[in-house]
């Protein structure tokens, strides 16, 4: 567990089943993110069982971030098969954007790729989502271009951050 000035930043836990169906079927996440197929409590406790093997096996993962006792999103470090890099992840629900909380909770996630020894950080993100790509440039990652996670796959905006 990690904590900023106003966020709590911890390890998934089964409890968080309901917010993870909230956050993965908003809209905004499926059209930004993609569909990770979490439907229901039962799909959700799926996610988390990734998000711990993350915790065991690469020492970092996506992070709940809370304010207030409140889960606000995810944010953290992702180990892709397909970068050659750790990247930078964050999702929130609606009523958490606009209020600094994604800025907050990627420092943190910057501060711990430090901490780790992690010297190159990417970042992928929707060509259309603007407020992720405003957000990455405002905390020194570059656009390096476009890139696919895998063939057939979306072109997303690349970025890089090194340390």
């Amino acid at each position: 567990m990690r904590q900023t000035s106003r966020l709590v930043l911890r390890h998934a836990v089964d409890a968080d089943a309901k917010f993870i169906v909230e956050l993965l079927t908003d809209p905004d996440f499926v059209r930004f993110i993609g569909d990770r197929g979490v439907r229901d409590e039962a799909t959700a406790l799926g996610y988390i069982a990734k998000l711990r093997a993350s915790y065991q096996t690469n020492h970092y993962g996506l992070y709940v971030v809370t304010a207030n006792g409140a889960s606000l999103g995810l944010c953290g470090l992702v180990r892709r098969d397909t970068l050659p890099h750790p990247d930078l992840g964050f999702a929130f629900l609606p009523r958490a954007r606009g209020h600094g909380y994604a800025r907050e909770a990627a420092l943190d996630s910057l501060r711990e790729a430090d901490a780790l020894g992690i010297k190159e950080l990417l970042a992928i993100c929707n060509e259309d989502n603007v407020s992720s790509r405003k957000l990455l440039e405002a905390i020194a990652f570059r656009f390096d271009g476009m890139t696919r996670l895998k063939e057939g796959t979306e072109d997303l905006c690349l970025y890089s951050r090194r340390s």
